[in-house]
């Protein structure tokens, strides 16, 4: 995951909480579009999204719920345990990441 999300463009991988926590970071901006974590052994994710289309995810994945240690409006945490590809994970990636770039 961290791989995959190092190829946006200026981005960076940050470990603000003695690395627990894996945070992709906006070079500008610095805000973070991505989180990637363990928690109960299981690798997990918290990305941003519309707060409409959360609960909707929510409804269709049950690998997607309510954030972890996050605002549950607009953000998901998915648990990453096969039950999605990359190539599913990915638009949801995309999608953070264009929900905290930087405002031209």
């Amino acid at each position: 995951l961290i791989e995959y999300c190092l190829t946006y463009p200026a981005c960076y991988l940050d470990y603000p909480f003695d690395e627990e926590w894996a945070v992709m970071r906006h070079l500008k901006n610095k805000k973070a579009f991505a989180f990637i974590y363990y928690r109960n052994n299981e690798l997990c994710i918290n990305l941003k999204c519309e707060p409409m289309e959360a609960d909707f995810y929510r409804s269709v994945y049950p690998c997607i719920t309510p954030a972890y240690h996050m605002n549950k409006t607009h953000w998901n945490t998915v648990i990453v345990d096969g039950s999605m590809t990359l190539e599913e994970l990915a638009p949801f990636i995309d999608k953070s990441f264009r929900l905290t770039k930087p405002k031209r």
